[in-house]
């Protein structure tokens, strides 16, 4: 780690931040007495996971805020101290964090891409045409995926205790399944003519192919935040055509585009959806859980005219 650490304290001259990393190694918690390996996740989401399964035997952070746009983020110094701190990085893998690629490189923590094993979903369109949909968190079914990675890596960085990962990781698992069957259910009593999913991104694939919804988007990923009026064109011509009664945009970018939609079609705005990141823990969508239940209840409520 010898390397990143040099990084730190290049960064904290240039930046006047006094960090813990350019001092002695080892100290996983600067300024604590929690002794806990640190697992580091690249957004809240995976954070929100990662907790379930590592319960109170590891220190799990996340690089990113509640709010914060994943795709693309941008690192500051403090994300690089936390990098040298970490025992343990995971990331979602699918082509969604290149920017945390240095990290990787240059810390020597272990590193587990926690996608691994999901079947990925390719994007149909845009620049990113044939690529995975990184977006494999949208589906529950996939999470124990990730929960059966975040297992193993965790056992490996305290083999103590494996035996509480496994636990935690199978019961986590179950309330997936129910979240599962929640979302299920609720979706498959819309009718055929609402069974349309209309965003501002492609983030659904993975819950419109768990659900039978038909996706449709403005841009693929977010990292093309700015609508090309083909692209508001194409889904404004669907919308028309398939009379789908709401469309939806996401938490992370601003709706202006899906509003013009809206304009010219006369579908209902369905509300906000969260995909990237979860809310504070006040807010609407605390944990992973929370944000998949709310997600199906909004879009439910808007296609069927219903109140949430």
């Amino acid at each position: 780690m010898a390397n990143l650490r040099k990084t730190v304290c290049a960064l904290a001259a240039s930046t006047t931040l006094v960090l813990s990393a350019c001092g002695g190694a080892g100290d996983a918690t600067s300024g604590t007495d929690d002794k806990r390996p640190v697992v580091l996740t690249t957004f809240t989401v995976l954070a929100d996971i990662a907790s379930n399964v590592a319960g109170d035997k590891l220190k799990v952070e996340s690089i990113t805020k509640p709010g914060a746009e994943i795709h693309g983020y941008e690192p500051t110094p403090d994300d690089i101290k936390k990098a040298a701190k970490a025992d343990l990085i995971l990331d979602n893998g699918l082509n969604l964090e290149a920017w945390f690629a240095r990290f990787v490189k240059e810390s020597d923590a272990p590193h587990k891409v926690v996608s691994e094993g999901v079947q990925p979903i390719a994007i149909g369109e845009d620049a990113y045409q044939g690529k995975p949909n990184p977006h494999a968190w949208m589906s529950p079914k996939n999470v124990g995926i990730y929960v059966d990675n975040m297992v193993k890596a965790f056992s490996d960085l305290s083999s103590g205790d494996a035996a509480v990962f496994k636990a935690n990781g199978d019961a986590y698992k179950a309330k997936l399944q129910q979240v599962q069957d929640e979302m299920t259910n609720a979706l498959s009593a819309l009718p055929k003519n609402e069974r349309a999913l209309v965003t501002c991104e492609g983030a659904f694939s993975y819950l419109a192919r768990d659900t039978g919804l038909t996706e449709r988007y403005i841009w693929a990923v977010n990292a093309e935040q700015q609508a090309t009026p083909q692209q508001i064109t194409r889904a404004i011509e669907f919308v028309k055509e398939n009379k789908v009664p709401a469309v939806f945009c996401e938490s992370t970018v601003s709706d202006a585009p899906m509003r013009q939609v809206v304009s010219a079609t006369g579908a209902a705005f369905g509300g906000v959806l969260f995909v990237d990141s979860l809310s504070a823990p006040g807010g609407p969508v605390p944990t992973y859980l929370d944000l998949i239940r709310h997600d199906s209840k909004t879009i439910v409520a808007a296609l069927t005219g219903a109140k949430p």
